[in-house]
């Protein structure tokens, strides 16, 4: 209705252009009033929803957050999350078009993205030095990369281990290399995503979980080191979530299983998963251990270490066969 009054408020002032009024004055500048309120109105509402989208409190309010592997599952929300905070975002991922259609989702963002496979060291060189020179710096990497596996140790080939451990292990290392005097500059923050199998070895994941021992282990020795240059250093353990990672799960060849043993709908969200992790990182905590089923299992395994091995062979095995 309102835009109607502005339509008709308006054709009425075009009508009368270049003519002699027979209407009182202030009859056309009441009309002129109204419009100008009307449109005063509308742009109004429009710079408030705009608003409310980048809440002007968000801690991470212009701080460049770079994330790796962020195309799919927790690393695609964990972009959404921070541009939504206000953030600039840099990401990388192996696959040309789903970085391609990230792009395409934000035009105007600040959003700078690379194609790019953490387990090669000059492509993170590169992707670490392209993200300082578009950005300018960098204060919080979220080494969020990883693959999983699905196989039984006597039926996988040693590569598929290897391959596991580059990316989950070493990607972490390369990229922290790289930003890391840029990280010290800022006294900015670096995180791992690692696992609930960081914690207690997991059956037909054994590079995995070796992965993910390593990432944690790893990452509270530099904690320590970078303590006197204000570096906050910190690690996450999703458990169960959604996501993509047990499609792409490499089976015993070292080939995507395409499938998932898991009922994908009843996981933790990604995008829940996300808010965990900001909230994580604004509080500044040490360590983050997601979902009832991942508190409990490193509860149990540290406390009782036999009763746990017993527990997860139930959930892994059924009749000597591996179901999980």
């Amino acid at each position: 209705m309102r835009s109607e009054q502005c339509g008709a408020s308006l054709s009425s002032l075009i009508s009368h252009h270049g003519q002699r009024s027979t209407v009182n004055p202030d009859f056309h500048r009441g009309r002129l009033l109204t419009f100008v309120r009307a449109s005063l109105s509308t742009i109004n509402t429009f710079l408030s929803r705009f608003a409310q989208t980048i809440p002007m409190s968000s801690p991470f309010r212009d701080k460049v957050v770079v994330i790796t592997g962020g195309t799919d599952g927790i690393g695609r929300a964990l972009v959404d999350k921070f541009l939504m905070d206000g953030a600039k975002v840099a990401t990388c991922g192996r696959d040309h078009d789903k970085l391609y259609s990230l792009q395409s989702n934000y035009p105007s963002s600040p959003l700078h993205t690379m194609v790019a496979d953490v387990s090669n060291e000059n492509d993170c060189r590169r992707f670490i030095e392209t993200t300082t020179k578009f950005f300018g710096g960098i204060d919080i990497l979220i080494n969020n990369a990883g693959i999983s596996m699905r196989a039984l140790l006597k039926d996988t080939q040693i590569d598929v281990i290897k391959k596991v451990m580059d990316i989950n292990f070493f990607g972490a290392v390369y990229c922290t290399k790289y930003a890391l005097s840029s990280i010290i500059e800022r006294k900015g923050t670096i995180v791992g995503v690692s696992s609930i199998a960081g914690y207690r070895g997991l059956p037909a994941r054994s590079g995995y979980s070796a992965s993910k021992f390593a990432l944690q282990g790893w990452l509270e020795s530099i904690r320590t080191e970078l303590m006197q240059d204000g570096v906050h250093v910190m690690w996450v353990c999703p458990g169960f979530t959604s996501s993509n990672i047990r499609y792409a799960a490499l089976d015993n060849t070292g080939k995507a299983q395409g499938e998932t043993p898991m009922d994908e709908e009843n996981l933790m969200s990604a995008a829940e998963c996300a808010d965990h992790i900001s909230r994580a990182i604004h509080k500044k905590k040490r360590t983050l251990v997601l979902t009832f089923t991942g508190k409990r299992t490193v509860f149990f395994n540290k406390f009782f270490p036999r009763l746990t091995d017993k527990m997860v062979e139930r959930f892994y095995f059924k009749d000597g066969k591996l179901i999980k």
